[in-house]
């Protein structure tokens, strides 16, 4: 089963792996950021849950990246409110972020699979047990819409983020919270803005924890 959503977000910082003091951005959502969108629509909070289904990102914008100052805190004292944990620093900002997410069942063993439990929360709504605002990265990312397409739609141009071992651009597909060593990457580059609106064969990310 392959499904299609649009989905906009006014602003929002995708943080860089390596990134420490200056808060850089990933210039695109990475499919690790967007499957953890994708679960918490349908409420689920296991990230195994759904291993195996497939990812094919097309930009409908490109983003603006802005600069700015905001407090970061870094627990290096057991008191939370010690001054010392809070400190200033640069963050990069993406504005204008929309993007078409397709998704396929691919190698999904759940029962119901993630492809079905999107679509049963477009359906009935209401029953989708979940918690907090739907976001894409931090918790003030808020999503502004996501919309399913339906099969047959075709609309504006999209450039493609497809795997490329050369590429520019290195993505997490999946990150380990607790450290960097589970962290997996991919090569991408991004294709010139195109009438294809089905994803390219190099478009497809696997999202896997090995």
């Amino acid at each position: 089963m392959t499904i299609a959503l649009q989905v906009e977000v006014p602003i929002a910082c995708f943080r860089q792996s390596r990134a420490r003091e200056y808060a850089e951005t990933y210039p695109v959502p990475p499919p690790s950021t967007v499957y953890g969108m994708l679960l918490s629509m349908v409420g689920e909070t296991n990230r195994y849950q759904h291993c195996g289904i497939q990812l094919a990102l097309g930009l409908l914008s490109q983003p603006q990246k802005s600069r700015v100052i905001r407090t970061f805190r870094r627990f290096k004292k057991k008191d939370i409110h010690d001054p010392t944990n809070a400190r200033p620093d640069y963050q990069e900002l993406l504005t204008d972020i929309q993007f078409i997410v397709w998704i396929a069942t691919g190698n999904d063993k759940a029962k119901p699979t993630l492809t079905e439990r999107i679509q049963q929360a477009f359906l009935n709504p209401q029953a989708v047990d979940r918690f907090g605002g739907l976001c894409l990265g931090e918790s003030r990312d808020l999503v502004n819409a996501v919309t399913l397409l339906p099969p047959d739609y075709t609309g504006q141009s999209l450039s493609w983020i497809v795997q490329d071992e050369n590429g520019w651009l290195t993505l997490p597909y999946w990150v380990d919270h607790l450290g960097s060593r589970g962290t997996r990457w991919q090569n991408y580059r991004l294709l010139e803005p195109s009438q294809q609106w089905q994803p390219p064969d190099l478009a497809w990310t696997v999202i896997q924890s090995d």
